[in-house]
């Protein structure tokens, strides 16, 4: 499993620029709008999934998204969905509640988890999410991101929430 230094180390060793935040730990986005000070750039609301089949997702939206859970399943033909239990988070993605984070895709080497990313994040220069744990915060730009997960094997689907519609 990686760590938060993991994450770091590399995002170095692969040439992406980022800036890391440290804060106390943020369970929530009115924690994080709260408490984490001043981070320029677009912040998220992660929310991990799961369908009767098992069958896992991820959901990064910006913080304030109303997400319309019945809406997106049908959209994606996921089946019913429902927020996945604390075991599965913590096997899939290697973190724990309050911390769930498209990094942790990286603790996911069978690729079981599908990666939605919102469609709106595109509008930022920067993004930002914990690195495995919520006590900080990597900030980096918007492209360097995505880049990031693809050069990592991870597929990045961009959703357009005002729509319910995948865009790629």
């Amino acid at each position: 499993m990686l760590t938060e230094k993991n994450i770091s180390k590399l995002l170095k060793t692969q040439g992406f620029k980022f800036k890391i935040y440290n804060h106390e730990a943020l369970f929530t986005v009115s924690d994080s709008s709260e408490k984490r000070g001043k981070i320029n750039g677009a912040h998220s609301k992660n929310l991990f999934l799961k369908n009767k089949k098992n069958n896992f997702f991820l959901i990064s939206c910006l913080e304030n998204r109303q997400i319309n859970l019945k809406k997106l399943a049908k959209s994606l033909d996921l089946g019913n969905i429902s927020f996945a239990k604390e075991d599965p988070l913590f096997e899939w993605l290697g973190v724990q509640p309050g911390s769930v984070t498209p990094f942790g895709l990286l603790n996911d080497v069978n690729n079981k988890v599908k990666f939605y990313l919102d469609s709106d994040f595109l509008i930022y220069k920067t993004i930002n999410f914990h690195p495995l744990v919520n006590t900080s915060t990597i900030n980096l730009s918007t492209n360097d991101f995505i880049n990031f997960l693809i050069e990592n094997n991870k597929k990045v689907n961009i959703f357009n929430f005002d729509n319910y519609s995948l865009i790629s």
